[in-house]
């Protein structure tokens, strides 16, 4: 007896969050999609701060985070193999897990972007404050204004928001690249950077590799993970790709050497250029290091960089959860309305909620505008561990079925299935454990998830009556 193609399956209910979508995304969006969404604000803006805190070993724990990241990318790129879907592990956790479990991975997955968008419009207002002709502009009107644009680029169809994504994403490529180049041209010429000269020797002088002790760098485990959080937006756009099935493997493949590359490589060499201690929290470290270059302009360059990164994660944000909304609007996991497409095949009453979520935090920027950052990422932490232990827990299902023989084998199979899978499973556990004893925001956190499985289990039983009122509704119309 012979299994069918998984590259042939048969159209299913699982399948239909594809329905009415536009093929408009190349294999250069896709890439560049994968790429710039292992590069963000966690690496931008958030590695000053955690050079605080862990010092040089801050390089150790990108590593290991990096690997994380990387068996979640492919656990969902042998997901898109046998099935590609714009509904991404909502429709995979519809097939394997069931419809209570795509409920919950996806209204998980809108509560991480919901939240990680105020902090990007938080975070683009802070770069634009950089410069001082804008400081006299309060920043929850610069947080709006950003908000329109990218609003405004994701309604108008998938073609304009891959063009924008792509370039965003380029520009964080390059700048990367220049500045890994002229920060090893600078190490190896020996030439000063302010008061330092560059060398391993302001690792050994400043504390070692560990300065504040093994303990410290690792319980930064629980913040540096999230770094990697728009990883898996590459399963999102596989709907909307032609021929993802050949796109999707290499652009899989190739985050893991940009991991090591632009992460590992660029914190290395910032504690080579500078002592760790002289970059600080609330301002990105390499526009430090411009500055102290003394180059011309450089260091509004950098930032001008930073906030394209921000931009970029805000235009993923935007994208992905309305295709997602859709995907469980479909499913009857969220208001039928959501799955409503416009003339430019797009969600957009999907993309219109989350708008509105963003809008709160624009009201938040302008009541707390110094505490908001903060506050807003420790709740997205549990959204994005949510959505990757259900892409981990989907290829544990595909990989079983594949091995009884219920599905043919996939191109792309994860490697060391299925004992990776359920390493990085129990590596997101250590993490959340790790967040409930970073008080006081991990704590708070950690605490809410209770909280949370109510609202849950609340949303879930109002749409479930609903619909059986619907039902009832549409029956009792019909003719005796």
């Amino acid at each position: 007896m012979t299994t069918p193609s998984s590259d042939q399956t048969t159209p299913d209910p699982a399948s239909t969050s594809d329905e009415g979508y536009q093929k408009d995304l190349s294999r250069r969006h896709v890439q560049m999609i994968a790429i710039g969404g292992a590069i963000g604000t966690g690496l931008f803006l958030g590695a000053g701060s955690r050079l605080q805190v862990a010092g040089p070993s801050l390089a150790i724990t990108y590593a290991i985070c990096g690997l994380c990241a990387f068996m979640i990318l492919r656990a969902m790129g042998e997901l898109v193999m046998y099935r590609p879907s714009s509904g991404s592990f909502v429709t995979y956790a519809r097939e394997f897990l069931g419809e209570g479990a795509a409920y919950a991975a996806g209204w998980f997955f809108f509560l991480n972007w919901a939240m990680t968008g105020i902090v990007d419009i938080t975070a683009i207002a802070l770069y634009i404050h950089y410069w001082p002709i804008f400081g006299a502009i309060p920043q929850w009107l610069i947080a709006l204004g950003a908000l329109v644009v990218v609003g405004a680029v994701n309604l108008t169809g998938v073609r304009y928001f891959g063009e924008i994504e792509f370039w965003f994403s380029l520009v964080k490529v390059l700048t990367l690249v220049i500045f890994l180049t002229v920060g090893g041209y600078i190490l190896l010429s020996g030439t000063h950077v302010g008061p330092y000269t560059p060398g391993i020797h302001l690792i050994t002088q400043s504390g070692g590799l560990f300065p504040h002790g093994v303990v410290a760098s690792l319980m930064l485990i629980q913040g540096v993970i999230f770094a990697y959080a728009a990883t898996e937006l590459i399963g999102i756009a596989a709907g909307e790709c032609d021929n993802p099935r050949k796109v999707v493997p290499n652009a899989v493949n190739s985050v893991i050497w940009r991991i090591i590359f632009f992460y590992v490589g660029s914190v290395t060499l910032l504690v080579c250029l500078m002592p760790w201690s002289a970059y600080h929290a609330g301002e990105s470290p390499f526009v430090t290091f411009f500055h102290k270059l003394g180059l011309p302009a450089s260091d509004s360059i950098m930032n001008f960089v930073v906030l394209t990164a921000a931009l970029s994660s805000l235009n993923s944000g935007l994208y992905s959860t309305g295709r997602i909304l859709r995907a469980l609007a479909l499913g009857g996991s969220a208001p039928s309305a959501m799955s409503k497409l416009n003339r430019n095949a797009v969600p957009y009453v999907g993309i219109g909620v989350t708008l509105f979520i963003y809008l709160v935090g624009v009201l938040m920027n302008y009541l707390y505008p110094t505490q908001i950052f903060e506050i807003v990422l420790s709740i997205s932490s549990l959204g994005i561990l949510g959505t990757w232990a259900t892409i981990l827990l989907c290829q544990l299902r595909l990989h079983r079925a594949i091995k009884r023989g219920r599905i043919a084998t996939t191109s792309f199979s994860m490697p060391g299935a299925p004992y990776t899978g359920w390493l990085t499973l129990a590596f997101l556990l250590l993490v959340l454990v790790m967040m409930a004893f970073d008080y006081p925001s991990g704590t708070i956190t950690v605490g809410s998830i209770p909280i949370l499985a109510l609202i849950f289990y609340g949303g879930w039983v109002l749409l479930k009556r609903n619909q059986t009122d619907e039902d009832e509704e549409d029956g009792s119309t019909e003719p005796s």
